[in-house]
């Protein structure tokens, strides 16, 4: 994918698994997407919707607790990253992190700060915003 300005969107959970589907369906590995926001905010639905756009079949679940899942899809690896355990990014070590990161794979990282200066420079950036005003929308932004 193309590096792209930023761009806001306000869109209801179905909107955001479908935009989530047509990413992972254009998405050509190796990509990094940081997906941030707070919690509760769809980062987990959104990397859920990436995965099967990128054509992953297997059960996508919330790596909270094993903070790494890999998936296999039919053009690429899948890793998908949770790092809102890890209290500083030397912890990253332990992951793998730069065979992950550096890899020809879709790698989705869910609470990317928690990477510090160890996220790729180059790594897609999306933020997930609660819209206080429709509590069943979510503000996208995107960008690099």
């Amino acid at each position: 994918m193309t590096a792209a300005p930023a761009a806001r969107a306000s869109l209801s959970l179905a909107e955001l698994a479908a935009w989530g589907e047509r990413f992972g369906r254009e998405a050509n590995a190796p990509l990094v997407v940081a997906i941030s926001g707070e919690l509760g905010a769809g980062k987990t639905t959104l990397a859920k919707a990436i995965c099967r756009g990128a054509g992953v079949t297997q059960e996508v679940t919330s790596p909270t607790f094993a903070l790494v899942h890999e998936y296999e899809a039919p053009r690429f690896p899948v890793y998908h990253l949770d790092l809102y355990r890890l209290e500083r990014p030397q912890e990253l070590t332990n992951l793998a992190w730069e065979e992950i990161v550096n890899a020809r794979a879709l790698v989705l990282v869910e609470w990317p700060e928690r990477a510090g200066t160890r996220l790729p420079r180059e790594a897609v950036r999306l933020l997930l915003e609660h819209d206080p005003a429709h509590p069943d929308r979510r503000t996208l932004v995107t960008g690099r």
